[in-house]
């Protein structure tokens, strides 16, 4: 990624308005995300368990997990993780299918992915692939809300508009997950949905994100 050491200086055009007990509120999201994410971590054990085994069954020599460089509060780099969904080489492969890129912007996604595995197709279906992001939580890389985590690549494309939604540590779930997110293509309309949260994020909002987020999650096709 192009000026990572640069990308500090994002934080000052965070668009928070209620800096007053920002500091309170901070400090009981971190408190949240700690409580939640290890209670994910036993709840969703025995799902973790059966999606590695399937995983192996279906690519003995392929890895279970997928580690991914992804940008996070400020600028800062992280190693986002997940279930590994495609085939090994996936990330080589993005230059030849960009052509079929369906969203505008500097993301990329196609709905009927090449790449996805058969077990992929599955654990996308039901998000599954997303809970190592718990790991993500609990390390303190990212929140349970809050915008997703863009690639380097993507945020080399940034205007100073998108920039915004770097000031605040990524999350798992947002707004545009709970609004129809596939229904979404917009890059500038899922930014202005992460600006919004960046506004109005309080413990209450954040409840009541997470509360929306699993009836969302059985209606999407895909994650991203």
């Amino acid at each position: 990624m192009k000026n990572t050491d640069k990308n500090n200086s994002y934080i000052g055009m965070c668009p928070i308005t209620h800096k007053k007990n920002l500091r309170g509120y901070m400090f009981i999201k971190r408190l949240m995300d700690i409580v939640i994410s290890i209670l994910g971590l036993v709840a969703f054990l025995p799902v973790f368990i059966l999606t590695a085994f399937a995983i192996i069954m279906e690519k003995p020599s392929g890895p279970v997990f997928f580690s991914q460089t992804r940008v996070g509060q400020s600028g800062r780099p992280f190693k986002m993780y997940k279930f590994r969904s495609m085939v090994p080489d996936a990330e080589k492969m993005v230059d030849a299918l960009m052509d079929q890129n369906e969203l505008s912007g500097p993301v990329f996604k196609i709905k009927n992915d090449p790449r996805v595995t058969a077990v992929g197709r599955l654990i996308r279906k039901a998000s599954i692939d997303e809970l190592p992001q718990i790991i993500n939580v609990l390390k303190g890389d990212m929140s349970i809300v809050g915008p997703r985590p863009p690639l380097p690549r993507e945020v080399d494309e940034y205007s100073e508009f998108h920039k915004q939604r770097l000031c605040i540590k990524p999350g798992i779930t947002c707004y545009w997950q709970i609004c129809g997110r596939d229904k979404i293509s917009d890059f500038d309309e899922r930014v202005d949905l992460d600006i919004r949260y960046i506004k109005e994020m309080s413990v209450l909002t954040d409840i009541k994100i997470i509360l929306k987020t699993i009836p969302a999650l059985l209606e999407k096709d895909d994650a991203s």
